[in-house]
């Protein structure tokens, strides 16, 4: 995924079949932001909003998409002179709260903040799920990060390559540990991307998987911007970052590519989405101010001191995010066998 910064995350890349085409998401993603011909969606945008705002958070309260809707969300009610509300709706793996903003009016009282966990893992390995990508209006990419893999510091590994060879010589202690259907997905990569053996071991958050990792009770997890400071303090190792770049905040830690593993790169998002059929001038109207926001500084400053990189996309180039990471990741699943029927 070549980017710098501040642009938009795209590719991943994997072998396998693919459920469904790039270009079908995408025509999809695109026409659940117009497929609305009632009079009062026209009427409705025209004096949108005339009321508050609900950005609705499918995780617990405190994390990472709590920093960005609460950001966004106080420029937005300066902006619109409209209260903007952040509510929490944890719950399911992301789902409940999810599926709440999908089948939300389409009228841009109700919008979704959430990680690509929640549009794009839950729908490509959950097999009952009551909702789809195509179920959402993409409104605006918010910010970016890589994962990062770390291993705990009994590993005698020093750098990926080793680690390698270390797991296929050692694979009965082979593991990585993760709270996420995302965290499974990234190892089922690695199994591809390596042929190391690593067992996928399931914990409830990540602050859990941080303390069995630096208790060295957990080979490796591949950690993202909340867990930054574990890695600064020493507590574990990091031998590889997922951008296509060096990350600036760990700029001794090599790309996957340089430490010897192609094709594993990988981004992860958050960003802002609406029901489908939510009229197309509301939806321009809220990715336009939801991006301008994204590129205040004092937006930007914070969420770099969050350990996130800020974008501010389109609607459309947000849609077009969505669409090759579900392929992606869909992919992976298929590989890897990794289905949840519930």
């Amino acid at each position: 995924m070549p980017r710098t910064r501040n642009q938009v995350p795209h590719s991943i890349t994997s072998p396998g079949a693919m459920l469904l085409s790039r270009r079908s998401i995408v025509v999809g993603l695109a026409l659940s932001t117009i497929s609305t011909s009632a009079p009062w969606a026209q009427e409705a945008a025209s004096s949108y909003p005339s009321q508050p705002i609900r950005v609705v958070i499918p995780a617990a309260a405190g994390g990472t998409l709590d920093v960005i809707a609460r950001l966004v969300g106080q420029k937005l009610t300066e902006r619109f002179g409209q209260p903007v509300v952040v509510e929490n709706r944890a719950g399911a793996n992301t789902i409940i709260g999810t599926e709440y903003v999908a089948k939300a009016a389409p009228d841009g009282y109700t919008i979704l903040c959430a990680a690509a966990a929640s549009v794009v893992i839950n729908p490509a390995i959950y097999v009952k799920l009551r909702y789809s990508t195509a179920d959402f209006a993409p409104l605006s990419n918010a910010a970016s990060y890589p994962f990062i893999l770390a291993v705990a510091k009994s590993v005698p590994a020093q750098n990926l390559r080793e680690l390698i060879d270390y797991i296929k010589k050692n694979p009965e202690k082979a593991n990585a540990g993760g709270s996420t259907a995302g965290h499974q997905l990234m190892t089922a990569l690695f199994r591809e991307k390596t042929g190391a053996p690593v067992q996928y071991i399931p914990y409830k958050g990540m602050n859990e998987v941080s303390a069995a990792l630096a208790g060295d009770q957990l080979m490796m997890s591949f950690l993202t911007a909340a867990n930054a400071g574990q890695i600064s303090s020493g507590a574990v190792r990091a031998l590889a970052v997922t951008s296509a770049t060096r990350d600036p905040r760990f700029p001794n830690v090599p790309t996957a590519a340089e430490a010897g593993v192609d094709g594993f790169t990988a981004l992860s998002w958050a960003g802002f989405l609406a029901p489908a059929r939510t009229p197309p001038a509301i939806v321009n109207k809220l990715s336009a101010e939801i991006a301008a926001a994204l590129k205040l500084p004092e937006v930007r400053d914070k969420l770099l001191a969050a350990n996130l990189d800020p974008v501010g996309s389109s609607a459309e180039q947000f849609a077009s995010t969505i669409a090759e990471d579900f392929k992606v990741w869909a992919a992976v699943a298929k590989t890897a066998n990794i289905r949840i029927d519930q």
